[in-house]
């Protein structure tokens, strides 16, 4: 007797194809021992029946089934469960076991109790999801990222794929961020000054790792950026908060005996203050007085539509004390977790023996996949695309925002991907960030941006990254409304 088709069923919400869920369905039931070697299967006419799907679909998955050998087909008998099908492993119920270590007092808690951004997993079920750093699956190239990860899977590739390039990275894109991607910020480099890195914050992690520690002072961003922070505090490194103005970090308040200096001159975090040319000078002549580096994490340079960019710091730097950091995460997708390092051979040769010890290197077939996506131009494209509506978000922001009288405290001249704002005295943003979220609403409170001895409570941060134009002003309308009732009360 075949298995009824009303066993099987297709769980709501899960993602892929028809004809790949049923596969999985099917895979997940051998594994799980729920289907058993020479099992009869439904007929596809039945299971496509039951399912309410056409028959064609079934019968595809069945096929792919056969040739992964998870069933075999016996002519007009049917489909049946494989003899010599894979099966998962079967281990006992493990019990609920006490601790007899006190891990918490083992590690003091060293990162875990570090202050980060809370951002829901579910961000996506919110219908005015102001939060950062979140991709529009509406603005990205699906079809040619598609193709390109498809090229670096064949054969022609198959090195790039598998090998193991120990210290080394992908030649190919190494030869595109030289050629296409630094030159954009002014900057010319060489092959031995560029690493590549699991995203941006890899890449501060690395650059922090490499250049400071116990007995050391960092100079960082106040307001800044919170992954900063929770790097550099468990390492012993003395780190001292310097207030930015409107125009970034201003250099002449940057204390004595200061050996690293964090800054993010193009689109200061999180207030999108841009460094004028002047005040860049005066920073590289004072890291030249006092003996500094400068770590400048351009984390969002290519986002500049409504000015032209800037130049960047590493641009500038005629003496190496600029250690550059950038980010395809940010203008590909953030899950990509790719970025880079430019810096003195010297400096880069420390950090790329720091991430042989950790990672080896990023998965070949993400970086060559990323090297076909720049080389064809779908990157140039996807970013044109991005800028365009990045600046049709802005303006409706901004009238959304004045319309309802709410008040931007960073003007954010150049772009970007969100605003800096500030609520008014007496508004604790994390109380209001709570109340918006059972509005549907996401935003960012300000409070982990800040120094824990300089802590505000009054600003907060609002993306447009991942919210539709259409959906903002009502957004803005609810933020203004439960600012209102927070005052009130």
């Amino acid at each position: 007797m075949p298995i009824p088709a009303e066993a099987f069923f297709l769980p709501p919400g899960t993602a892929g194809t028809l004809q790949s869920r049923i596969r999985s369905m099917v895979v997940q039931g051998v594994l799980a021992g729920r289907l058993r070697p020479g099992d009869k299967m439904p007929s596809s006419r039945g299971l496509a029946a039951h399912l309410g799907v056409s028959r064609i679909t079934v019968t595809l998955a069945y096929a792919d089934l056969v040739s992964s050998d998870y069933l075999s087909a016996r002519g007009r008998s049917g489909y049946f469960v494989s003899d010599t099908a894979p099966r998962a492993p079967e281990f006992p119920s493990s019990p609920a076991r006490d601790e007899g270590v006190d891990f918490t007092a083992l590690t003091g808690a060293r990162f875990s109790g570090l202050a980060r951004l809370a951002k829901p997993e579910d961000w996506e079920r919110y219908p005015y999801p102001f939060i950062y750093g979140q991709a529009d699956a509406a603005l990205f190239d699906h079809q040619n990222w598609r193709a390109c990860a498809l090229r670096a899977l064949g054969r022609r590739d198959f090195a790039a794929l598998t090998s193991d390039y120990y210290e080394r990275d992908d030649p190919m894109l190494i030869e595109h961020v030289l050629r296409s991607i630094l030159p954009r910020r002014g900057i010319a480099a060489r092959a031995e000054e560029v690493l590549l890195t699991l995203g941006a914050q890899n890449a501060l992690w690395i650059a922090a790792q490499v250049l400071l520690g116990a007995g050391r002072r960092a100079v960082v961003e106040n307001p800044g950026y919170p992954g900063l922070r929770a790097i550099l505090e468990p390492s012993g490194t003395e780190v001292v908060a310097v207030d930015v103005d409107a125009n970034g970090l201003p250099p002449e308040r940057i204390p004595a005996g200061a050996d690293v200096v964090f800054t993010t001159a193009s689109h200061q975090c999180p207030t999108n203050a841009t460094m004028p040319v002047a005040r860049r000078v005066a920073l590289l002549d004072a890291a030249a007085r006092q003996g500094f580096v400068i770590v400048e994490d351009d984390y969002e340079f290519e986002m500049s539509f409504l000015k032209p960019v800037s130049p960047a710091l590493k641009s500038l730097d005629r003496e190496g004390r600029v250690i550059y950091a950038g980010s395809f995460s940010k203008s590909i997708f953030p899950g990509l977790r790719l970025g880079y390092l430019v810096g003195s051979p010297s400096f880069i040769a420390e950090a790329r023996a720091l991430r042989a010890l950790v990672l080896r290197h990023p998965p070949g077939h993400i970086q060559r996949t990323v090297a076909y996506f720049l080389a064809d131009g779908h990157y140039d494209a996807l970013i044109n695309r991005m800028r365009v509506a990045f600046r049709r978000r802005r303006q409706v922001m901004e009238e959304a925002l004045a319309e309802q009288g709410l008040s931007m405290a960073g003007q954010g001249g150049f772009g970007g991907s969100s605003i800096w704002m500030r609520a008014g005295d007496g508004v604790d943003t994390e109380v209001l960030a709570a109340r918006l979220r059972g509005e549907g609403v996401l935003i960012e409170a300000g409070r982990a941006f800040f120094h824990p001895a300089r802590v505000s409570r009054q600003h907060y941060r609002l993306a447009y990254s991942s919210i539709a134009p259409s959906r903002i002003p009502e957004g803005i309308a609810r933020i203004a409304h439960a600012l209102g009732q927070v005052r009130q009360g």
